[in-house]
């Protein structure tokens, strides 16, 4: 694959003539070349900042970390439709109010998702029926949707428990540096796509080495443990469907149909790489309907930080999903825009414009005249179960956000006659509270812990398990 690298800088020279010229010119890239590549996939922080417990929190792109500069703001109510009329009822929710949300977030951040043919095909690359110690098979499946062999594929990997007498239910969760990446097992093929570098993981000039074997096993549910309790797994890495930078758009399924429609360029209001990830989702569970061994019923998503974003979108867009878990997503996720706290609109455009249509540029500093915020996405989950994780020192996701967005979803599921959250106050840290929405806050920072699992296998124990 080609690796393309957007530089984001203008450029003013002064004519200089001969040797001296083209000499500064190659002296000029030699030395910003790096600094440029790094710019690609990590924003500039500015060195100013506020200390809070012994960090050091940005303030560019106008970031606040402080619960006192908050402003007051007034929520969109989601049960309020766009003739100022209530919505009172479940049937009237799902009809036009339901509906215009959708269409409200599609058109101004997500962006629409286009209609295209495309026929999937399922091809099994390996099985291996002694997996995880004999306790599961785990079954690779390259996902095709065009003829096309330069196409964007999905690498699925599904594993099942050897000890399952009739369908089980699935934990979906897409992975970071690809499937190799969740077990040592040397039979599990690496990803050849586009990676961020990160050298302490073992990945080099935007590719997996060896070193990257198993090195997001962390972040999953230990893997013999789920097989035991009665779980599958299906999982891929997001950078099958689109690498994860500012141009990784021309080489996933957004270019592709884009190209094949015979356009040049996406629409302002067309899907960005989060709808991207969750169309990949969705095509997943496309393919694991068609597993005997699975309960395609019981499929719950799980998302952390931007996968976390792009499974809410997925889960709201997708009502297969039967249960959606969202840890740490913060902007662009769970967190309500409004709060303007921690990472706002303005620092998600400055460092990843890509994940979100260009009509959201116009909400920066504008946040009020988004006719949604995120509690009326989490919404539009309901009735199905849904878990909001948060963590204490993770700032960037702005917690209280997240909170609040799920405790303002709650007025839906009542609907539905389930209850919501129901505490107005937040939790202490570590205390899971809720019904039907859940949430709770871990101590530590930005991440996917123990912990977390524990609290939401326990979630999907209560709702997959009656």
């Amino acid at each position: 694959m080609s690796i393309r690298r957007h530089f984001n800088f203008s450029c003013y020279l002064k004519y200089d003539s001969g040797f001296m010229f083209v000499r500064n010119i190659l002296v000029g890239i030699i030395i910003a070349l790096p600094l440029f590549c790094l710019a690609q996939s990590k924003p500039l922080d500015s060195s100013e900042g506020i200390t809070i417990n012994g960090k050091v929190w940005p303030t560019s792109y106008g970031r606040n970390w402080e619960e006192g500069n908050v402003k007051a703001f007034t929520l969109p109510d989601p049960l309020i439709n766009n003739n100022g009329k209530k919505i009172v009822d479940k049937r009237s929710w799902q009809g036009d109010r339901r509906i215009a949300i959708m269409q409200d977030f599609s058109e101004l951040m997500y962006g629409h998702t286009p209609e295209f043919d495309f026929e999937q095909k399922a091809e099994v690359i390996s099985i291996r029926k002694d997996a995880l110690d004999g306790l599961a098979t785990r079954t690779i499946i390259k996902l095709g949707f065009f003829e096309d062999p330069t196409a964007p594929t999905i690498q699925l990997m599904v594993y099942i428990p050897n000890s399952a007498k009739a369908p089980v239910p699935i934990v979906m969760k897409m992975n970071w540096y690809g499937n190799s990446s969740l077990e040592r097992d040397i039979t599990i093929p690496h990803s050849t796509k586009w990676m961020r570098p990160i050298p302490e993981k073992g990945i080099l000039d935007n590719q997996v080495t060896e070193a990257t074997r198993g090195i997001n096993a962390y972040r999953f549910p230990n893997l013999k443990e789920l097989m035991k309790r009665g779980y599958g797994l299906a999982t891929f890495y997001y950078g099958d469907v689109e690498p994860d930078h500012i141009d990784g758009w021309k080489d996933g399924i957004r270019g592709y149909v884009m190209r094949k429609s015979g356009n040049t360029q996406l629409k302002p209001n067309e899907w960005g790489a989060l709808g991207a990830w969750a169309w990949g989702i969705s095509r997943s569970l496309d393919c694991l309907e068609n597993l005997p061994s699975v309960d395609a019923d019981r499929v719950a998503l799980i998302g952390h930080s931007r996968h976390g974003k792009a499974v809410l979108w997925a889960g709201a867009q997708d009502q297969r999903f039967a249960v959606v878990i969202s840890n740490n997503s913060g902007e662009g996720g769970a967190a309500l825009a409004r709060r303007n706290f921690g990472e706002n609109i303005a620092y998600s455009i400055g460092h990843a414009s890509w994940r979100y249509c260009e009509q959201f540029k116009n909400f920066v500093d504008k946040e009020d005249e988004l006719p949604f915020d995120q509690h009326m996405l989490l919404a539009m989950i309901a009735p199905r179960p849904l878990y909001v994780g948060s963590a204490t020192e993770d700032l960037l996701a702005d917690p209280k956000g997240e909170f609040l967005s799920a405790l303002n979803a709650g007025p839906v599921y009542e609907l539905f006659g389930f209850r919501g959250l129901e505490s107005t106050e937040m939790p202490s840290p570590d205390i899971s509270i809720g019904n039907q929405i859940r949430y709770h806050i871990r101590t530590g920072d930005h991440d996917l812990t123990r912990f977390d699992w524990k609290q939401y296998l326990q979630f999907l124990d209560l709702h997959f398990k009656k």
